[in-house]
């Protein structure tokens, strides 16, 4: 079974968007994908419930169905940080109860694509961050670059973070949010040499982002 944590170098920088689409590359070579967003804040009608759009984009984009309390065990009201979002809910986020969610989908698939929130860092509770999480699922990483001014300083301090914590960093995704920026290839050149990381897809910036369009060079273990 394959399992990858998706994080990003700040909130807005693509995760859903990559997290979907390494499902779709997935689905092309084991017939039993699913996502998971641990931690969601914020909602929309879905159905005759609410759910958050990242989960729902996951949904869309793996070839198992299950049910919500499994893919998005925390679903908060609040678009905010979770762990504010988790107080002004009285909910506490238990790290232990995502991991058995985890668990248990991984019994039944092929390959897990875990999206944590926010940025590696984000506050879970007023003790544990995204990181504590990515730690307990103990996942190869997957880091999201935002193509943006700051992006450079983001990247490798998020780098920095993951192998601290004796995670592997599998690989990264360059993804184009700023279609103004000026010389994103001397700033992908730049990361490519000092990430340390297989660059596994660059994006370009899309108005109407389709996951189903991303193209991605897997690590042959993933295929």
């Amino acid at each position: 079974m394959i399992g990858i944590f998706v994080t990003g170098t700040d909130t807005g920088v693509g995760k859903t968007l990559v997290s979907a689409g390494l499902l779709h590359a997935l689905s092309a070579h084991h017939p039993r994908v699913v996502g998971m967003k641990p931690v969601a804040a914020g909602v929309v009608p879905w159905g005759d419930d609410w759910a958050s759009e990242d989960a729902i984009a996951l949904r869309l984009a793996s070839t198992l169905a299950v049910a919500p309390e499994l893919d998005n065990p925390v679903l908060l009201l609040d678009p905010l940080s979770p762990h504010i979002a988790a107080a002004r809910a009285g909910v506490q986020i238990d790290i232990a109860a995502i991991v058995r969610s985890y668990q248990a989908l991984a019994a039944q698939a092929d390959a897990v694509v875990v999206e944590g929130a926010g940025g590696f860092l984000v506050p879970l509770t007023d003790t544990q961050t995204g990181a504590d999480l990515a730690m307990a699922l103990a996942l190869p990483v997957v880091l999201v670059v935002g193509l943006r001014l700051g992006c450079l300083n983001h990247a490798l301090l998020t780098a920095e973070a993951i192998r601290a914590l004796g995670l592997t960093l599998a690989g990264w995704v360059a993804n184009r949010v700023d279609p103004d920026m000026d010389a994103v290839d001397d700033n992908i050149a730049y990361l490519r040499a000092r990430l340390g990381a297989p660059l596994l897809a660059e994006v370009p910036y899309q108005e109407l982002p389709e996951p189903g369009s991303l193209v991605f060079d897997l690590p042959k273990a993933w295929q």
